[in-house]
């Protein structure tokens, strides 16, 4: 099986968000099949850093509008594998820039980048003769691939037998403009602008058109598959959603259990393992030392490792000053984010002897916090996903996460069977710190909470799991096929 992956971002060459850590990861997992990635060749890429090399004879000439793009193609292996990363090459769109997602660009710009990248992927597949038995998109930058599969290239006798897979990591992003960039894309209105097509409200919305098109669409956990078929959560194309809910899945993203691996991390101060937890302690004594904190053993150090934003549920703090003063426990936060948040955390760090936070990322400490805390705390409002919980769950630190998307999927909630974190259903600061208090109690009876750390930290959390539902999926698609 032939899989080609496209994508804005890709780690570690380019990476701005969750999307480059997924096409970073997954196709590594993905045995038995040959694999190719297409990303652009961003300004911001270290070409020497990657062994990113020029492939010979690859220049491309194609037509957008009336004008003429010429592209060139660059090659590098995914670190520690076999597979071709493949970065398009055109300094009008991509290289002129030193970063992923330039800030102030003319949108219409903007829109012409990815639809001149996805026309060249299309087309760079043809020249290396990569016939692929699905092509995997990404959010709205690539959502112009199912589109030109199922309207440009629909007689094209190359991409006869290729299905096309559409992942949604972001929703809140659609990719909106004027229906007259389809002038540009060569893609004729009248076979796309209508409501099961490209069309919102008499513009183009790509995301809308790659739901449409795609055979089967994707989603980052399988409860906020359901959610975004919602109202509260579909962010205006719940309707696109449903209507094509028979393809609609949901697969919870996995973590490179290489990186974080408490048995072996180099970042965190003392090693241990779900046999040997004594090194835990030590990571905890550390943090407790680095922020002037009195130690207690039998006090639990809440953690939390995050942008501080409403959506994460900070705004749920407001006003619980007083309460976090007097609960039977620690708090430590690292995250950078909404101004109003930071200055609010940071005058409670100066005031209270049981609130620390640092407004300043560090990867470092981080992994200490996973490592050290013995609770991680995740109210958000919503969450597609979520990997905080999983990291948490991986060195044993136990999370309490409030039901919504992905945190539904992967926490079981104590008191039950093979529990591995706490959950509150309501958003709303009565329930979160209810849910707080719970935990605290547990926590006290150490016989349990040992009990829920080892069940934790036994949860699979690898990309392995989740990269056999893809090829399952991949499998189920190119069996139409061969039905055919």
């Amino acid at each position: 099986m032939r899989i080609l992956f496209a994508s804005a971002e890709v780690k570690p060459f380019s990476k701005v968000g969750g999307l480059a850590d997924v096409v970073g990861s997954l196709p590594k997992h993905l045995k038995k099949a040959e694999i190719a990635i297409f990303t652009p060749l961003h300004g911001c890429i270290d070409r020497e850093k990657y062994g990113i090399k020029h492939i010979d004879n690859s220049k491309l000439k194609l037509k957008f509008g009336w004008s003429e793009n010429i592209f060139e193609l660059h090659k590098a292996k995914l670190p520690d594998t076999n597979i071709n990363v493949f970065f398009v090459e055109n300094p009008k769109y991509f290289g002129c820039f030193d970063s992923v997602y330039p800030f102030n660009i003319d949108e219409r710009y903007n829109h012409e980048r990815f639809i001149a990248f996805s026309k060249a992927v299309l087309e760079y597949a043809r020249l290396l003769n990569f016939k692929p038995d699905i092509i995997h998109a990404n959010d709205w930058h690539t959502a112009m691939l199912p589109v030109y599969l199922k309207t440009s290239y629909r007689d094209d006798e190359f991409f006869k037998n290729t299905k096309c897979v559409y992942s949604i990591h972001n929703l809140a992003h659609q990719g909106m403009f004027y229906d007259d960039i389809l002038d540009f894309a060569g893609i004729p209105k009248h076979e796309v602008m209508f409501s099961w097509g490209v069309e919102y409200f008499g513009r183009v919305n790509w995301m809308r058109g790659g739901i449409n098109y795609a055979d089967k669409v994707v989603t980052v956990s399988p409860n906020y598959a359901k959610e975004i078929q919602t109202p509260l959560g579909g962010e205006n194309i719940d309707c696109t959603l449903r209507d094509n809910s028979y393809k609609l899945v949901g697969i919870v993203n996995g973590i490179d259990t290489d990186e974080f691996n408490p048995e072996k991390d180099k970042l965190i101060v003392k090693n241990f393992s779900k046999r040997n937890l004594k090194g835990k302690k030590e990571c905890k004594k550390f943090l407790y030392e680095k922020f002037a904190m009195e130690y207690n053993e039998d006090r639990p150090l809440i953690g939390m490792v995050s942008r501080m934003s409403p959506q994460k549920g900070f705004e749920l703090f407001w006003g619980l000053d007083d309460q976090l003063k007097s609960m039977d426990a620690d708090l430590l936060i690292l995250g950078t984010g909404d101004m109003w948040l930071e200055d609010h955390f940071d005058k409670l760090s100066r005031s209270t002897k049981n609130i620390r936070a640092y407004t300043r990322f560090s990867p470092e400490l981080a992994n200490q916090i996973y490592a050290g805390a013995d609770m991680f705390l995740m109210p958000s409002k919503f969450e597609p996903c979520g990997l905080s919980q999983l990291i948490a769950m991986r060195y044993g630190t136990l999370p309490i996460v409030r039901v919504t998307g992905g945190l539904e999927d992967t926490v079981v909630g104590y008191p039950l069977e093979n529990a591995n974190g706490f959950k509150f259903w309501d958003y709303d600061a009565e329930n979160m710190m209810n849910g707080v208090r719970y935990a605290i109690n547990i926590y006290h009876q150490k016989d349990e909470w040992k009990k829920l750390m080892k069940s934790a930290m036994s949860y699979d959390y690898s990309w392995k799991v989740s990269a056999a539902k893809y090829m399952d999926m991949y499998r189920e698609l190119c069996s139409h096929n061969n039905q055919n």
